[in-house]
């Protein structure tokens, strides 16, 4: 604990304290490092904080006031002020979180358990556990539908994307998708759910609806197998007009066009692109490379990596506390 607490004192020497909302910091979660980095809005190291085993996932609460941390090897969500970046408490006894998404209600965390094949549900403020669903193994995406009713939960092992109808308690449906999914994303119309195929080197496209597969898109930058492309994450502008998908070992960005479902360019960047994050005018996209232990910064205007920063060791994710 005093360790944590004297890197969270060199932390706020060396990034100045700020007001909650569009700070502009940047939070990279480095899984083997236990660590956060921070990031400025220069993109230059601002500091670090020592954290958990194996962070992994982040989101932010809903007034953004707070964000949490997956802390797979600790089976706990760790809560931080955004501001101040000092931990204020922890759900505990949570099984090998991985990802989550919060629900509109602000309350209800939406949790993947990788090691448990369970998608669980807690309360933000209480730490209590209010719901559990089983799953295929290895579940990680979890996506929450902004009406609050539908949640997707990939689980990577059973390729399959379970549907949980939270007011109704259950899985309602069990989607076969191609090999190992691992992230989504929804158009801003919700019509569509996309869904990464890490092994298939592919975006699989779900009717939110019907509930069935409508389209795939695939992937293979110049100079690359297809066995090297192991897609993992993807996120959209808030138009729906592009998407970009991390290219894992093919150590690429695809740009998309969504409504052609094409893709229009592959922007290079470090070994292993695996997390994803949109600035909120969605002129920078920040990329975590998880082999070259650095987050690759793109301008998405001219589709190009414009600097690397080396951050810990293993980054999974980003999160950018700019809206």
């Amino acid at each position: 604990m005093k360790a944590v607490l004297v890197a969270m004192a060199l932390t706020l020497l060396a990034a100045p304290a700020v007001s909650a909302a569009g700070s502009g910091l940047a939070f990279v979660a480095n899984e083997r490092d236990d660590t956060l980095t921070i990031l400025g809005p220069d993109h230059r190291v601002a500091g670090t904080i020592d954290s958990c085993a194996r962070p992994r996932g982040m989101h932010f609460s809903a007034d953004r006031k707070e964000f949490f941390v997956a802390c797979a090897d600790d089976d706990q969500i760790a809560i931080y002020d955004t501001a101040t970046r000092e931990l204020l408490r922890r759900i505990r006894g949570v099984p090998a979180p991985e990802t989550f998404d919060l629900h509109p209600d602000g309350r209800r965390l939406i949790v993947s358990n990788e090691e448990d094949a369970t998608a669980t549900v807690y309360d933000v403020e209480t730490g209590e556990l209010l719901a559990e669903y089983e799953t295929g193994e290895e579940p990680e995406g979890v996506q929450v539908t902004s009406g609050g009713r539908l949640v997707f939960v990939a689980s990577e092992a059973a390729n399959l994307v379970h549907v949980i109808d939270l007011d109704a308690d259950e899985v309602i449906a069990d989607i076969l998708v191609d090999t190992r999914p691992r992230r989504f994303a929804l158009t801003p119309d919700e019509k569509e759910l996309w869904v990464s195929a890490e092994l298939a080197g592919m975006i699989n496209i779900i009717d939110v609806e019907t509930l069935k597969l409508v389209g795939d898109i695939a992937f293979l930058p110049t100079g690359f197998r297809p066995e090297q492309v192991t897609p993992v994450d993807v996120i959209m502008n808030s138009e729906g007009s592009r998407a970009y998908v991390a290219l894992g070992r093919a150590n690429h960005v695809a740009v998309v066009d969504v409504r052609k479902r094409e893709v229009i360019d592959y922007i290079l960047v470090g070994k292993r692109a695996w997390g994803l994050e949109l600035s909120a005018d969605e002129k920078t996209l920040y990329v975590a490379n998880g082999l070259s232990d650095d987050v690759s910064i793109i301008d998405t205007g001219t589709r190009q990596a414009t600097t690397t920063i080396p951050v810990g060791r293993v980054p999974y994710d980003v999160l950018i506390d700019d809206r």
